[in-house]
């Protein structure tokens, strides 16, 4: 499967922010949104970086007393690995494991089009066991029509 089929299934649009927002208010789209991580864009939807949950617990475990005056800039990752549309879900989970990040932003002509977040690469996995267990089921139980 590639992740363009993923793209198109996600019920939701991707939820980003831009590099001036501060910290307080990249938590409260966290939170609110139950997500583990934003894109960074600028105004033309170019991903500039990502910030994510550790990148915030972190600033909070370093400087617990001015963590509040930090903006999206001050903690986002610039050095991203990408993904693209044409890619595999398997290359994304094995770049996801290989690099131990949870999400990659996919990107077309360096504008964001979408995220794959390691709950994406999990059900798409655990989807094609359940149809190998059906059929496995279905050839022992000799019901299978083939």
């Amino acid at each position: 499967m590639r992740v363009k089929e993923i793209l198109e299934s996600k019920q939701r649009e991707t939820i980003t922010t831009v590099p001036s927002v501060g910290v307080v208010q990249a938590m409260n789209l966290l939170i609110t949104n139950q997500i583990g991580c934003l894109p960074v864009v600028d105004e033309s939807g170019n991903l500039l970086g990502i910030i994510s949950d550790k990148d915030i617990f972190k600033r909070v475990y370093e400087d617990p007393d001015n963590f509040r005056l930090a903006t999206v800039r001050d903690l986002m990752t610039t050095d991203l690995i990408i993904g693209v549309v044409d890619d595999e879900i398997s290359y994304i989970a094995g770049v996801m494991t290989n690099n131990r990040i949870r999400h990659v932003p996919i990107v077309e002509n360096k504008r964001l089009v979408g995220l794959i977040s390691i709950g994406d690469v999990t059900k798409i996995q655990m989807d094609d066991i359940k149809i190998e267990n059906r059929y496995l089921k279905q050839y022992i139980n000799g019901t299978y029509p083939g």
